[in-house]
């Protein structure tokens, strides 16, 4: 017997790809459907070797299904989750809506599954941040052994991670940079993405970070350990799919850089490539489609007592939202509901 599984927002990025990874993974459904707006209803979207049609996300009813998952945005989420938590159904939301509320457990699978038993209080899961998802992947093995005090992350986040109309943008003033006449203005992006880099990702807070940079700042303390001091420059970058980070760890205890390309070796969703030799590490191009968070570029800073630095690169549709999400099904099927 398997699971009665919905997924809400079918016709975005991430709710395609969590399609995919449910029929990649064989997840264990008896029945599934594809939600998403009334102005999307009927649109097709592929299911392994199936093609769902949308249904109408305002008039489905909950009741009887096992899992929803929702990558619908915010302002749908707070309305639709609600309905369909106390319907009975598991929401695991992909939104920044439910990751800061403390009766709202916040899960990675390889970094806190424990996390999951609190999912009772509300019936709702939270999907992190693409950004810290893979960071806290890398980072959690490292802390267990040494105990980390401090990161200071730079990333380099694609556009998709600002939906479909962000990559549109990307591909169309690049085209247009070099066809006469073409030129796109800026429109999703405060400033042009083609050839170049933004520093501006969500919204200003008042103390000058991004409220991106918040988010990975108050995941990771939510997923890891609250005493982890966390500073964060979010950029974009004139990527389509795949986030990379420049990750820099003081460590309370000594950890050389060979110890800690082994225990990374060891850990559960993590491949390291690492070699010192041009193209001996992972670029985003080399992530897209793949499951793993990639970790190259292991090395001592010596300018900190107990100094780290790590080139952390995942596919942010994948890990950094659609695999996590899925992820956690999975986690919930074997710790709570138990089908399949």
């Amino acid at each position: 017997m398997g699971y009665k599984v919905v997924v809400a927002g079918a016709t975005g990025n991430v709710g395609r790809e969590m399609l995919n990874i449910l029929a990649e993974r064989e997840f264990p459904i008896d029945e599934i459907v594809a939600l998403a707006s009334r102005k999307s209803q009927g649109t097709e979207c592929s299911y392994g070797d199936k093609t769902l049609k949308t249904l109408d996300l305002d008039r489905f009813d909950f009741a009887g299904w096992d899992i929803a998952l929702f990558a619908s945005g915010s302002e749908a989420t707070r309305k639709y989750a609600p309905i369909a938590a106390r319907a009975g159904c598991v929401v695991i939301d992909n939104s920044s809506l439910y990751r800061y509320d403390p009766d709202v457990p916040l899960i990675v699978p390889e970094v806190n599954p424990d996390a999951v038993m609190g999912y009772a209080k509300k019936n709702i899961i939270a999907n992190p941040n693409c950004s810290t998802a893979q960071m806290v992947v890398a980072l959690k093995p490292l802390h267990d052994r040494a105990r980390i005090r401090r990161v200071v992350v730079a990333t380099y986040q694609s556009v998709s991670g600002s939906g479909k109309e962000a990559m549109d943008e990307l591909w169309l003033q690049t085209k247009g940079m070099y066809v006469p006449g073409q030129e796109v203005a800026p429109k999703v992006f405060p400033k042009q993405i083609a050839f170049n880099v933004i520093p501006h990702i969500d919204v200003f807070m008042e103390d000058g970070a991004t409220r991106e940079e918040w988010k990975m700042v108050a995941e990771t303390k939510k997923i890891v350990d609250p005493k982890i001091k966390v500073h964060a420059t979010c950029v974009r970058v004139p990527v389509f799919v795949g986030h990379s980070e420049a990750v820099n760890i003081e460590f309370e205890d000594p950890l050389e850089a060979e110890e800690a390309r082994e225990i990374l070796r060891e850990s559960p969703g993590v491949l390291v490539v690492d070699k010192h030799e041009p193209g001996g590490y992972i670029t985003p191009i080399e992530c897209v489609g793949e499951y793993a968070t990639y970790v190259s570029r292991i090395r001592t800073d010596p300018t900190v007592e107990n100094g780290l630095s790590l080139w952390v690169v995942s596919d942010n549709l994948r890990k950094g939202a659609a695999l996590n999400a899925v992820q956690i099904g999975e986690l919930l099927g074997r710790r709570v509901l138990k089908k399949g």
